[in-house]
């Protein structure tokens, strides 16, 4: 009997992953189909469909499915769910298809097919029904009307973008998966299976788990969160994204590369296990941060670090609105449909020369001038710019790992600086 956390739905793990003669036999069968190309963000959610990372879910969404979570936070059964996890297709694919039709879902990139679908809806998502989307999952408290969270977002939101250039038609059903990708192999060691993680929570005895989401280098501040986790829990799971991000964002395999050199040298070995996982950022925010405690939940872990500006961009969305959302979210009766991981809530963090070590301000009676202010962005600024870090900033032997990376690039993206990263 396992004492991890159940996953998410009451159905344990959803695997939609095939193995052995069943899979040889669904590739063979998926060449005769009609295909339907993914983006990469469809890429992400159908692997994460088959490892049961998204558990409950066992393919993408319906219309019914889409509307609820955009308006309840629920699945059309009422279960639980934060963001819409759909699957589009252009009017020429959808053309050729009907519902009751099985289609083959194929990388574009690689033309490599990676899962089948059995169609059980086509509908179309109109310009209105792709803005109420965007509306619904990523407006926040920093653009609190629809008028002033479209004044930015085309331009600023790369979640808004993506929604926005998604094809004009969804299919829905449930998918049989081929293959996870280049994940398992380019990140060898680090990409794993919730089924994985949760042998190796219990292997170590854990129960109590919190999951620590990372899209850029530790540095200090991470660090500190991932020490506090692993003292109010029997261990910390240092979760970070492989798949895509925004242009400027560092890439996952120098960010792998900095938190092995912080784990190495700066935690005890058996209180924390990295792991990777294939999603692309969709920077939704509060509506983000509920989706990593879900499919965490998954995963083994109990608990979700929350702290500042968590999986925000810009300053569309308050500072700890992440934290709050938490408390705003529906409660299903019915057992298994609920959210069991649980936020732990940390304020922002920094290093203040006052203090001569990590605080923060619920524990800082200092300045901002006290204050070494920490964010990935600010680091990320700092760095391709070629400027001089503060003290305390980060580990030298992570900052010798960025400065080599950038020092390395010849095609440089502009970092912006905002409220969440400076303070302001």
């Amino acid at each position: 009997m396992s004492n991890l956390i159940p996953p998410h739905g009451g159905k344990g793990l959803i695997n939609c992953l095939l193995e052995g003669a069943e899979l040889e036999a669904e590739k063979k069968k998926a060449e005769g189909l009609k295909k339907v190309s993914l983006s990469p963000r469809e890429r992400g959610d159908l692997i994460m469909l088959g490892t049961g990372g998204f558990s409950p879910l066992d393919g993408f969404m319906t219309k019914a499915d889409w509307k609820s979570v955009c308006d309840n936070y629920q699945l059309s059964d009422g279960t639980f769910w934060p963001v819409p996890v759909t699957l589009s297709a252009s009017q020429e694919e959808a053309g050729a298809i009907s519902e009751g039709d099985e289609i083959a879902l194929f990388n574009s990139e690689t033309n490599e097919i990676m899962a089948t679908m059995k169609v059980t809806e086509k509908f179309e998502m109109t310009e209105e029904n792709k803005r109420y989307e965007c509306e619904k999952v990523f407006m926040g408290e920093g653009t609190p009307t629809p008028e002033e969270f479209w004044k930015i977002a085309e331009d600023e939101h790369p979640g808004v973008q993506m929604v926005m250039n998604q094809k004009p038609f969804n299919l829905a059903g449930q998918v049989k998966v081929l293959s996870e990708a280049e994940f398992p192999t380019k990140y060898k060691g680090i990409y794993m299976r919730p089924s994985e993680s949760r042998r190796i929570f219990e292997e170590r005895g854990w129960q109590k788990v919190a999951a620590l989401q990372l899209r850029n280098p530790m540095h200090r501040s991470h660090e500190y969160l991932a020490k506090i986790a692993i003292e109010v829990s029997d261990g910390c799971f240092i979760h970070s994204l492989v798949g895509n991000l925004k242009p400027g964002d560092i890439p996952a395999e120098v960010r792998v590369k900095c938190i092995d050199v912080l784990v190495n040298n700066y935690f005890v070995p058996d209180k924390v296990v990295q792991g990777g996982y294939p999603l692309d950022m969709r920077y939704a925010g509060p509506r983000e941060a509920l989706l990593h405690a879900t499919f965490r939940q998954n995963y083994g872990c109990s608990h979700m670090i929350i702290g500042r500006d968590h999986a925000g961009v810009g300053d569309f969305y308050g500072m700890f609105e992440a934290q709050t959302i938490f408390n705003k979210i529906p409660a299903p009766a019915e057992e298994g449909k609920a959210l069991l991981c649980e936020p732990l809530n940390i304020d922002w963090t920094f290093y203040c020369h006052k203090c001569d070590g990590m605080a923060s301000l619920k524990t800082c009676p200092h300045t901002k001038e006290d204050r070494v202010l920490l964010s990935g962005t600010m680091l990320r600024k700092m760095l391709s710019e070629g400027g001089q870090l503060p003290d305390h900033f980060g580990r030298e032997e992570v900052l010798d790992i960025l400065r080599n990376y950038y020092q390395g690039l010849t095609d440089k993206v502009e970092v912006k600086l905002h409220g969440a990263a400076t303070g302001e």
